[in-house]
């Protein structure tokens, strides 16, 4: 299922990509970036320009009657020129959306393939441990440490006490 929403998406994109360059065909109408632009965002609740800027006949006929008593206007009217302001509600903008399930579905499976491959190469690649990560060698390593005082100040054999053969407390 996952891969079935995953490689869906990727193909969307892929054909949509593909359709905006043929659609060009040589033509290539460029934004201009200076003017404001119309965003739906929570924490920009109030846009610079509004929804829809160019009004059809029935559109700049309700923009007249609001100019008017709202008390004249229907709620449907009301709704109608919120939709010319804003394209969407705060409901609508806070409604959840599936794609967490997309996000984790992925970031598992990346998760558990990894992890195969960190136990295929333990087992096939590294080889049996080195014999330095025994218990004995170890502490051999730590009293010859010990021994050359490595670190005596703030270091390593700071921390050991001499005349009693043990780590300090």
């Amino acid at each position: 299922m996952l891969a079935t929403r995953v490689f869906g998406l990727i193909g969307r994109r892929t054909l949509s990509t593909s359709a905006c360059v043929r659609a060009h065909a040589g033509v290539v109408k460029t934004e201009d970036y200076s003017l404001p632009s119309y965003v739906d965002r929570r924490d920009y609740p109030l846009p610079d320009v509004a929804h829809v800027r160019n009004l059809s006949s029935t559109q700049k006929a309700l923009k007249e009657k609001e100019k008017q008593a709202w008390t004249n206007l229907s709620s449907e009217e009301k709704i109608q020129l919120y939709h010319i302001k804003f394209n969407e509600t705060f409901a609508k903008m806070n409604k959840p959306t599936n794609e967490w399930k997309t996000i984790l579905g992925a970031a598992l499976f990346f998760i558990g393939f990894s992890g195969l491959i960190i136990i295929w190469e333990k087992h096939y690649v590294y080889g049996p441990v080195p014999h330095t990560f025994s218990e004995e060698w170890v502490a051999m390593q730590t009293q010859k440490m010990l021994d050359m005082k490595v670190s005596p100040i703030q270091g390593f054999s700071a921390k050991w006490d001499y005349d009693r053969k043990e780590w300090k407390k």
